[in-house]
């Protein structure tokens, strides 16, 4: 403001008119330093300790260069502001002038019992007016300080025996030492975790101590406002300090990923097992029933669902978020062909032994191979289109939960996912049907009865996973797909395997042809 460029222009005229002077200051030179503290608190301490350091250095209580060294202090053009410049130059000692225009007076107590002390008042009478004049004056009234130092540090003879006290230590303690003072005259300081809010209708030092809002901190004291911690980082419950999130997937260390690997690896073991049992006696009654390259087809199918399921545990990576449910997709959707294909041969079989039936043409390997690989076809289709267009790829979710970030496999599409899933559920819903309709065909055909409860259930799983899926996060996202990954193969194999291994293995003696056309099986 120009009135301000006023103090400034007096205070360098002062200042050359006191060294253009030999006899003022002999063999010394005055120079200075101007602050702005911006009706700051905290910039009026910051400046006040600038000038305890060596210039362009902010080192309080070290100082490098002796030709630059302060003399005196002249005070800020409120008595406020001197006031919070006495805190610190009384610690060292320092004198201050006042420059309070004329008729405005310094505050009478500063700490609450002592009174500002000002150098000797003005000498010159000057043209200036208010605050122009009082720094004019201040400098000449340092220079006539310095002056009474320079004639020579005799000892006061007024003063009594023991107490004398040189005049050079008496003119340098111009202005008695002060305690020290608040931050605010209004209230204490504001902690880490909280920042200052400007009162209203109240002076400027004076603020309220205000909570940092959720998600943001402040780490030191009497901070003006709060920050925002990094993406990766969440704010702690003290609100003062920054925390790195942590990772949240699904890995083998935990129970719940240890579990659900046992239970996938376990699984597979057991479908590996049934799978020898039936070549082992591939050539016994039961086994050559119902198209046994159908049955080791999916044997081998459903062995590959509960393997697949490993994809799901562990951190995500570029790899494992491509093939995860695109594999699933696919050996689901063998299995449940495969399903359909022996579920279909058994009609077609029972209606071809009806005499002059045009479905013994029918009846054979090619029409199940022919329903197996459309079936399959059509589904690596849609995966691939997928893959193609707008594969899934590995995502990190920042937000969703508090304190952790979510590394999962974004699926990418969305529609194409759920395309995927309708495709499972379209084939498991038809094998259904036509189990149902099937399931009083005559005992040797009776398997029928056991795929219609196993895509009862395999239905159900899936049904109940949509909205589960959906209302969950993170890990738990990826473990309600494993468990209805596993808990669908289970039961068709279970459904579909296990009453035939147990004849197989615990009783062989029906496990022969005139057995096999008079009970079930």
């Amino acid at each position: 403001m120009p009135k301000n460029y006023q103090h400034v222009l007096a205070l360098v005229f002062a200042v050359m008119e006191i060294n253009e002077n030999p006899a003022n200051l002999p063999n010394v030179s005055l120079g200075f330093h101007i602050f702005d503290n911006y009706y700051s608190s905290q910039m009026t301490y910051e400046a006040t300790l600038r000038l305890l350091s060596t210039q362009n250095k902010f080192v309080p209580n070290y100082k490098c260069n002796i030709q630059d060294h302060l003399i005196a202090v002249i005070g800020g053009l409120d008595s406020e502001t001197s006031c919070y410049m006495a805190t610190v130059l009384s610690t060292y000692r320092i004198p201050q002038n006042s420059s309070a225009a004329e008729g405005e007076e310094p505050e009478e107590d500063c700490t609450g019992e002592e009174k500002l002390e000002s150098l000797p008042g003005p000498f010159f009478e000057m043209s200036m007016t208010g605050h122009s004049y009082n720094v004019y004056n201040s400098a000449h009234a340092i220079a006539h300080a310095l002056y009474t130092i320079a004639k020579i540090g005799r000892v006061d003879p007024q003063a009594p025996p023991g107490k004398e006290l040189s005049i050079q230590e008496e003119s340098i303690v111009w202005h008695r030492r002060f305690k020290e003072l608040p931050v605010s005259m209004c209230n204490e300081h504001c902690n880490p975790g909280y920042n200052k809010k400007k009162e209203e209708g109240k002076p400027f030092c004076c603020y309220t101590c205000m909570p940092c809002p959720e998600g943001k901190i402040s780490s030191q004291k009497d901070m003006d406002y709060c920050t925002e911690c990094l993406e990766d980082h969440y704010a702690n419950l003290e609100q003062n300090q920054c925390i790195s999130k942590i990772l949240h997937y699904l890995s083998y260390e935990e129970p719940l990923g240890m579990t659900l690997a046992f239970s996938a690896v376990g699984l597979a073991l057991i479908t590996a097992f049934i799978l020898v049992t039936f070549l082992k006696h591939q050539d016994t009654p039961i086994v050559k029933a119902n198209n046994r390259s159908l049955t080791y087809g999916l044997l081998i199918n459903l062995f590959l669902c509960f393997l697949c399921s490993l994809l799901f545990i562990g951190k995500p990576s570029t790899t494992t978020c491509l093939l995860r449910q695109t594999a699933f997709g696919i050996v689901f959707s063998l299995a449940l062909s495969t399903v359909l294909a022996k579920t279909i041969t058994v009609v077609l079989a029972f209606m071809a032994t009806k005499p002059g039936s045009r479905m013994q043409k029918w009846v054979g390997k090619k029409l199940a191979n022919v329903i197996v690989l459309s079936c399959f076809l059509i589904q690596a289709s849609i995966c691939s289109f997928w893959l193609f267009t707008i594969p899934p790829f590995r995502d990190k979710d920042m937000n969703s939960l508090s304190g952790e970030i979510i590394i999962e496999c974004n699926e990418g599409s969305a529609t194409m996912f759920y395309c995927v899933l309708s495709y499972i559920g379209f084939l498991a819903i038809v094998s259904f049907i036509v189990a149902f309709l099937s399931r009083k065909l005559p005992d040797t055909f009776n398997e029928a009865k056991f795929i219609t409860f196993s895509m009862l259930l395999f239905c159900s799983v899936w049904l109940s996973f949509i909205p589960t899926y959906m209302s969950t996060k993170g890990k738990y996202t990826v473990a309600v797909e494993i468990f209805s990954i596993l808990t669908s193969s289970a039961g068709l194999l279970g459904c579909t395997f296990f009453p035939k291994c147990h004849i197989i293995l615990f009783k062989p003696n029906l496990n022969k042809r005139e057995q096999l056309m008079r009970r079930k099986i």
